[in-house]
Order: structure tokens, then sequence, then C-alpha cells
């Protein structure tokens, strides 16, 4: 099964690590995992002009083009986000809203893949539930099964708190078993609905 994760954060730190380390777990139990670090990426806000609707793509030319790809090839979906004012990056919205023009080739292109998430805050409550709501709304619209580590502490996906530094997350043994918890619940979504 093919697994597709969005680090939806400017800068190749914190929410990219704790990213590339649900992928490396997944790929412990041969899943083909593909990352898109959105770091130095340009990806433009959807402008709502409907030329999606009619030609059956984005007017946009960016690197929202890698994304549609992989999103069409994908059994499960990671999203991670930084939280910023206490919620997704910027980022992450515009590639949520973005999705419009590929469902505008295909109502049905995204429904049925599992989806989970993953926040990264720079303060324990800084906005991660939030953050996961939002993303958790984005799979329910489109049709994707979002999944949670469930109810003992990971109760809408995997949360940490950075600190804002690498050295710091790599001891939030909280966040690290919340994205175990997601993770377990992840794998067995993927392997009782995805054939």
């Amino acid at each position: 099964m093919k697994i597709f994760a969005i680090s939806a954060s400017p800068r190749n730190e914190t929410t990219t690590y704790v990213t590339k380390k649900a992928l490396n777990k997944l790929k412990e139990d041969n899943f083909k995992v593909k990352l898109f670090s959105c770091a130095g990426k340009n990806i433009n806000h959807c402008i709502h002009c409907d030329y999606c609707l009619e030609h059956k793509k984005c007017i946009q030319n960016d690197d929202m083009d890698d994304i549609y790809e992989a999103l069409q090839e994908a059994d499960g979906l990671i999203f991670a986000t930084p939280v910023e004012s206490g919620g997704v990056s910027s980022i992450s919205a515009a590639i949520m809203d973005r999705t419009r023009a590929l469902e505008a080739v295909d109502f049905n292109l995204l429904r049925g893949k599992i989806g989970m998430s993953i926040a990264v805050g720079g303060d324990r409550t800084g906005g991660q539930d939030f953050a996961h709501i939002k993303i958790i709304t984005y799979y329910i619209i489109h049709g994707i099964i979002p999944v949670s580590g469930g109810p003992f502490g990971s109760n809408l996906g995997a949360s940490f708190w950075s600190q804002d530094s690498i050295e710091e997350i790599k001891k939030d043994n909280y966040g690290m078993n919340s994205l175990e918890r997601t993770l377990t619940e992840f794998k067995n979504f993927l392997n009782k609905y995805i054939l």
C-alpha cells in the first residue's frame, strides 16, 4: 500500500522530523512511502476562479502538481502541519483549498482513502487540537476516512510540543507515544479497508 505524507511547513525542521519518523515506522511494515516537504516549494493560494471546473485542471502551475499526482496514487494520507495562529499553517490551508481542482477531474478521487493527522506546536497547548480538527474536517469533506489514535491520549491525532527546536521535539515522549498510537490505528484501518 502507498502512503503519501505532506509536511506543510515552510521549514525542514520539527514537522518534517516527526513526519519522517512516521514514514520510517511505516516502511518497517513494508508500506511504500512518499514525503512531500513544503519547504522551499511554491504553492499558491486558491483564487476560486472556477477554471478547474471547466478545464479539469488548476489554472496555476506550481508545485501543487506533485501533490495532485501523489494524492491520486496514495492509499493513505498523512497530513502534518505546524501550528500557526492556533490552527493549521497557511500552506496547509492552501493545499486543502487547491485539491478542489483535483476533484473537478473526478469527484470521487479521494474517497475511501485513509487519513491521519500530525500537529506540531511550539507550546504544549498551542492549538494542536484545532489543527487536527481542520485536517479531519478536510478529510470528511473529501471522503477520506479520518483516523485518530483512540481515546487515550491521541484523541484527534499525533500531537507534539516542539518548543521550536529539533532537540526538544526529540525529547517529547508524550508526542512520540501519540504518534505511535495514531500510526497503529492508521495501519489497522489501511489493512482493514484498503484491498
